[in-house]
């Protein structure tokens, strides 16, 4: 077992399940209903801190570093695209949080922005994961040895105390899943209820 790309993919499925509740979110304010600012600032907290600062920055200071280091280009090739669609997330995010940050009740105009950005942001999230699932992360196993992936793990460990800061990554874990609860569409008959707990090591 890869237990550093099994954080990863595992951080993935949390991220996921969140932009479907965006979705959701969305969907709702296309509908009309109520909408706040906080919920808006709870998504682009989520998504600043533990899609980006944590998770991107996992892959940025962490793989894509190592990958660089066995032969892959760091403009150019997967790892540029990769860095490019953290790049135009983060423009998308960005906006979401200056709403989030504003006050009063959200005009039209802001209730329009939610729902351009989280249009596009989240069909570039998703299509960005599916090309790291399927295509980065193989990539980078069959190019790394071993020994480098079980340091990474460490690093991985050090990199939520040190960066996030103690607690941080369990708080997201908790700020999922009530944004989830909330936004994300209900399960259908006999599907395996989908939890927000990604993989943590004990």
């Amino acid at each position: 077992m890869n237990l550093a790309i099994d954080t990863l993919m595992h951080e993935h499925r949390v991220i996921e399940q969140v932009l479907s509740a965006l979705d959701g979110f969305a969907a709702g304010i296309d509908r009309g209903e109520p909408a706040d600012r906080a919920t808006v600032r709870d998504f682009a907290d989520f998504f600043a801190n533990f899609a980006d600062k944590c998770h991107h920055g996992k892959e940025e200071d962490r793989l894509f570093a190592r990958m660089t280091d066995h032969g892959f280009p760091r403009d150019a090739g997967p790892i540029g695209v990769m860095l490019a669609e953290h790049t135009a997330g983060r423009q998308h995010v960005g906006a979401l949080r200056s709403i989030g940050e504003g006050t009063g009740p959200l005009s039209e105009a802001d209730r329009r922005a939610i729902c351009f950005h989280a249009g596009a942001y989240v069909p570039l999230l998703r299509q960005h994961i599916v090309k790291e699932d399927s295509v980065l992360y193989p990539m980078a196993v069959r190019a790394i040895p071993e020994g480098e992936f079980e340091r990474m793990a460490q690093d991985f460990e050090a990199f939520e105390r040190t960066v996030m800061g103690e607690g941080e990554h369990e708080r997201f874990h908790a700020l999922a899943d009530r944004l989830i609860a909330r936004f994300a569409p209900v399960q259908g008959p006999g599907t395996t209820p989908q939890t927000a707990s990604c993989h943590h090591r004990e």
